[in-house]
């Protein structure tokens, strides 16, 4: 997927969570923001291309040292991983969660 259809790709993601947030509104459990946006996204048209909680190995030093070390939020179209937040502000430990 090239720089243009991951933009896209993500757009519509936001558009979609935009809509989620609209709909119910703020200050529900990350799980009902979560299950809401693959609804979105499915009815969008990323039907199959949309895991939740997708597991995710933990590698250490090119070798798996856990199958699952984490699960992502939403991973869409192999490509996109979307990480729920259900807080009043971004704070550095969500960041850190993100990147790892």
């Amino acid at each position: 997927m090239n720089r243009e259809e991951l933009n896209r790709l993500s757009e519509s993601v936001l558009a979609c969570a935009y809509r989620v947030h609209s709909t119910v509104g703020p200050g529900l459990l990350e799980s009902v923001y979560k299950s809401c946006l693959a609804i979105e996204l499915r009815d969008a048209g990323l039907a199959l291309a949309v895991e939740v909680e997708y597991p995710c190995p933990v590698v250490y030093r090119g070798q798996q040292v856990a199958e699952i070390g984490y699960r992502m939020d939403l991973l869409v179209e192999k490509v996109l991983v979307v990480e729920i937040k259900s807080v009043e502000a971004i704070h550095p430990v969500h960041l850190a969660q993100l990147m790892s």
